[in-house]
């Protein structure tokens, strides 16, 4: 059996990647904030599918907790074949308006952790000659919209440019990018939704049934859903000073309030 290693596991995305991953008999290991939500967890895919799911208390805003993190992607006997760098947040607020502590505590959790436990992870599986890893970006990572987008957009060029550098190593690597997907992201970072369309919805477990899809494919971006899709290609062929006053108009009608 494999064994997954996903942050961010007790909700969200991360929670249907455990419960995919679970079902589809791989082993995990289980990384988040909170210890009892994440033995909840643990028991309860446990008892449903019979895999072994242990349980890593790490806050990933520390250099502590990255560390606990990366020594456990380094564990040789116990290897890790896949990981999910699905830890992230959003702040409340437009820039100046964000305190500067909460802004490069994002960018601890979205770059350097992604940064270190991807390192971690890759230097393993190069040695076994397979594995994989999935950063969780977002579509916002392609337009003009603040600290949250521009650290989206790091992920998206880290991890493109690291496939490139480990193809033919049998390592696979792969931005996702989704849009606006039901969890408990907007409420934690208190933003409200009510004024974003429901088309422009996604649901979390047919995200990861076409995100291990990509994976499979070998893919290193994945942007799984038709409608985002489509918006990305418009992103794409508009020049970018006008993108930005449309993002900017968007943002304050669709975005979080």
């Amino acid at each position: 059996m494999t064994t997954a290693l996903i942050t961010g596991s007790t909700a969200g995305i991360g929670a249907a990647f455990a419960r995919r991953l679970a079902a589809d008999g791989h082993n995990l290991v289980l990384v988040a904030r909170d210890t009892k939500r994440l033995q909840e967890q643990a028991t309860e895919l446990h008892d449903r599918h019979g895999i072994e799911a242990e349980v890593l208390t790490a806050d990933l805003a520390t250099d502590d907790g990255i560390a606990a993190v990366e020594e456990r992607l380094r564990d040789r006997k116990a290897a890790v074949d896949l990981l999910v760098n699905n830890a992230g947040f959003g702040n409340k607020g437009r820039y100046l308006e964000v305190p500067m502590a909460d802004e490069l505590m994002m960018l601890k959790v979205h770059c350097e952790a992604v940064l270190r436990l991807t390192s971690a992870a890759t230097e393993v599986m190069r040695e076994r000659g397979r594995g994989g890893v999935i950063n969780v970006a977002s579509v916002a990572a392609f337009v003009p919209r603040g600290t949250y987008g521009a650290s989206k957009a790091w992920v998206v060029q880290f991890t493109q440019g690291v496939a490139k550098d480990l193809a033919g190593t049998g390592v696979r690597l792969m931005a996702l990018c989704p849009g606006f997907v039901r969890t408990e992201f907007h409420q934690r970072a208190g933003m409200g939704t009510g004024n974003i369309p429901k088309w422009m919805w996604l649901d979390a477990d047919k995200l990861v049934e076409a995100a291990l899809a990509d994976l499979a494919r070998g893919k290193s971006l994945s942007i799984p859903d038709p409608r985002y899709k489509a918006l990305m290609g418009v992103v794409k062929v508009t020049p970018r000073g006008l993108l930005g006053g449309v993002t900017s108009r968007t943002g304050r009608k669709y975005g979080p309030r």
